[in-house]
C-alpha cells in the first residue's frame, strides 16, 4: 500500500445531480431506494440505491435533504440520465417533480487539512452533514485514516479552500474507502449485500417496500450470502466490470470488479465483489486467470453477518 496522504480539493466532474422537489419528494423516494427518506433530516445524508425488481442495484447515490421539500441526489454522471428516466417514470400521482440539476450545483471532494480549512469537522461521523456558507458538506468514510468531505454548492458558490488535489487521487481515495459507486460497467451486476450496502449504512431493513426488496430481504435473513465486496491491490491495470479468476477454478469467474483506481505508488486499488469462498481459497487475477495478480487487504470497516 503506497504511503501516500492526500491532502486538498478536487472537483468532481464525474459526478452529478438529480433533484426531487415537492411535498411528496421524501415519501416516494422512500419507495423507491434501499433507505429511509421521510425520516431524513438537514443534518444526515443517506446512502442508498435503486434497484430492480430482482433486487439488483442499477444505482447509487449519495442524498441529502437541505428543506423538507427537496432532496439532492448526487450519483455517478455517466447513469444519471438512464436513473432520471426510470424514477421519472413511477413519480405517478406523487406531488414530487424530479431534474437533472447537475448544472446547478459544484460538486467537490475534500481531504485531510482541505476539511478543517473550510469550516469542516474532520472527526465527523460518516453520514453528518454540515452547512458551510452556501455549502452542503457531507462526511464520507474515511481514506487509510484520511478524513474526506463531499461538498455540494450552488454553482455560482465560491469554491472550497485548500490546494488543488489530482482527481486521480481522490479516485484512489474513494476505493481505498471501501464504499462502491455505481457506474455503467456494473449497472444490475449486484445485490446491494454484494457491495457491502448493508454494512456502510445503505440498506434499511425496517422500512417499507421498494422495488426489489423480497429479494434483497431474503438475501439477509434466509443466510444465502456467497459473495461479498473485498479490497484489493492489483499489479497491473484494472477496471470497473471485469471479471475475477481464481487460480484453482479457472474455467469460470468468481468475481467481479465493482470499482478500481490507480494507486499513487504504483498498481492498482480495487473492490471486487466476489465468492467469499474464493477469497478464502486465494490465488485471485483479474480479467483472466493469468492476468494482474490480486492481493485482499483489510475493510476499513467491518461486515455484518447479521442485521
Amino acid at each position: 500500500m503506497t504511503s501516500v496522504v492526500p491532502n486538498g480539493v478536487t472537483a468532481l466532474s464525474h459526478l452529478g445531480v438529480i433533484r426531487a422537489e415537492g411535498p411528496d419528494a421524501a415519501s416516494f423516494l422512500h419507495g423507491q431506494l434501499t433507505q429511509d427518506f421521510v425520516l431524513l433530516d438537514a443534518s444526515e445524508a443517506r446512502l442508498a440505491a435503486l434497484c430492480t425488481a430482482k433486487g439488483r442495484a442499477i444505482a447509487s447515490f449519495v442524498g441529502i435533504r437541505p428543506e423538507p421539500d427537496r432532496i439532492l441526489l448526487v450519483c455517478s454522471r455517466d447513469i444519471l440520465a438512464a436513473t432520471l428516466k426510470r424514477l421519472s417514470m413511477y413519480v405517478l400521482r406523487a406531488k414530487a417533480k424530479l431534474s437533472d440539476a447537475s448544472a446547478e450545483f459544484s460538486l467537490y471532494g475534500l481531504t485531510g487539512t482541505a476539511l478543517a480549512a473550510n469550516g469542516v469537522d474532520a472527526g465527523a461521523l460518516p453520514g453528518r452533514v454540515s452547512t458551510v456558507g452556501a455549502a452542503q458538506v457531507v462526511s464520507l468514510y474515511p481514506s487509510d485514516g484520511v478524513p474526506r468531505a463531499l461538498w455540494i454548492a450552488p454553482a455560482a458558490s465560491p469554491a472550497p479552500q485548500g490546494a488543488e488535489l489530482d482527481p486521480a487521487i481522490w479516485e484512489w481515495s474513494e476505493v481505498r474507502s471501501g464504499i462502491v459507486t455505481l457506474t455503467s460497467p456494473v449497472v444490475e451486476a449486484f445485490v446491494p449485500q454484494m457491495i457491502n450496502y448493508e454494512s456502510v449504512g445503505g440498506v434499511n431493513f425496517k422500512k417499507g417496500c421498494y422495488p426489489g426488496q423480497e429479494i434483497v430481504a431474503r438475501s439477509q435473513f434466509r443466510g444465502t450470502l456467497k459473495r461479498r465486496t473485498y479490497l484489493v491491490q492489483a499489479d497491473g491495470e484494472v477496471a470497473a466490470g471485469q471479471e475475477v479468476f481464481a487460480v484453482n477454478d479457472p474455467a469460470q469467474p468468481v468475481g467481479t470488479v465493482a470499482q478500481a483506481a490507480p494507486a499513487p505508488g504504483g498498481g492498482w486499488a480495487a473492490l471486487i465483489s466476489i465468492q467469499i469462498a474464493a477469497i478464502d481459497a486465494g490465488g485471485l487475477h483479474a480479467r483472466a486467470v493469468d492476468g494482474p495478480a490480486l492481493t485482499v487487504e483489510p475493510l476499513p470497516y467491518p461486515l455484518l453477518e447479521d442485521i
